[in-house]
């Protein structure tokens, strides 16, 4: 149960890490076509800001967190065994 877990909670931050990577890559190409006064859709991102692009790497963080400490309790009170 415990790798199950540990598995989708791995696939889940892996896509929004592509999310995240995704929509920073955005803002780039956004801010240098503002700058080049070409409309490339930041005044779009800058509304996604607070209702999408915040709570993804909230919870990029958080996971990131959570499969750290997860991993770390499980080799610090449940240590495999060196034949197995």
């Amino acid at each position: 149960m415990k790798e199950k877990f540990l598995n989708g909670l791995n696939w889940l931050l892996v896509a929004n890490t592509g999310f995240v990577f995704f929509s920073f890559c955005w803002l780039v190409v956004a801010v240098i076509g503002k700058s080049l006064d070409v409309p490339l859709g930041l005044d779009v991102w800058l509304r996604l800001w607070e209702p999408v692009f915040t709570p993804a790497i909230g919870i990029l963080m958080g996971g990131a967190i959570l499969s750290g400490l997860v991993s770390w309790i499980s080799r610090r009170f449940f240590p495999t065994e060196p034949g197995r």
